[in-house]
């Protein structure tokens, strides 16, 4: 069994996670919306915090730093041919990157409930909760074409995750040299998913600037909230 204020932080995290998920399927109709809110959160999440805490894990643990960029460029890469394969319509597309996110986010979560854990904190517990409403919003968005039992088991995962985050880093210690790596690909995978989710939000909207401006606040606002969140963290 975890601590309390260990259980008491992965627990904020799962609920923030659900009700993130729930606000984007409570009105499937606001699907552009959505999607542009999920690009603004997966880009600040990959950019100001995957990015760096990789490449200041990779110089503490001694590791070639372009590794980090690499890696995470492989990953982008890959994701979007993952994303392209079969039959190549935008239903697959989206059901595939949306996969891809919500497993790069497990992974994520993981080390976000082994931070909870070596932290000891509930103000790293509390951030990291409001972090894991923009990552439910998200997912919510990005996982919305797909089945509800497998909407289901995605968030369960998510929030099973970092429960063993917390157990492994009771347990055991994570070495050094795979964090950086781990969350090199997390990055890669989720701009990728904040591409699609551009795409998606902004298509079809070429022809009218009015149109674009809504899609666009979203995804500032959702930026500008997932920054707060990330600072708090740091």
């Amino acid at each position: 069994m975890l601590p309390g204020t260990e259980l008491l932080g992965v627990g904020l995290v799962a609920v923030a996670t659900v009700a993130g998920a729930w606000l984007a399927r409570r009105r499937p109709g606001q699907r552009q919306i959505w999607f542009a809110a999920a690009a603004g959160a997966l880009l600040i999440v990959a950019g100001l915090h995957l990015l760096p805490d990789a490449w200041a894990g990779a110089r503490a643990a001694s590791l070639w730093a372009p590794l980090v960029p690499i890696t995470a460029v492989a990953a982008f890469t890959v994701a979007g041919l993952a994303a392209r394969a079969g039959c190549g319509c935008r239903a697959h597309k989206e059901q595939a990157i949306g996969s891809a996110a919500a497993a790069a986010l497990a992974a994520h979560r993981f080390l976000e409930g082994a931070a909870i854990s070596l932290s000891g904190s509930a103000a790293v517990a509390i951030a990291l909760a409001a972090h894991a409403l923009g990552e439910g919003l998200a997912a919510g968005a990005l996982l919305g074409a797909q089945p509800r039992r497998r909407v289901a088991a995605w968030l369960t995962l998510m929030c099973v995750s970092p429960v063993a985050g917390a157990g492994a880093a009771d347990a055991f210690a994570v070495p050094d040299a795979a964090e950086p790596v781990l969350l090199a690909v997390a990055a890669g995978i989720l701009l990728q998913a904040a591409w699609m989710s551009m795409r998606t939000a902004f298509g079809g909207l070429r022809h009218s600037r009015l149109l674009l401006v809504r899609p666009a606040a979203t995804t500032a606002v959702a930026a500008v909230i997932t920054v707060l969140a990330v600072r708090g963290i740091g």
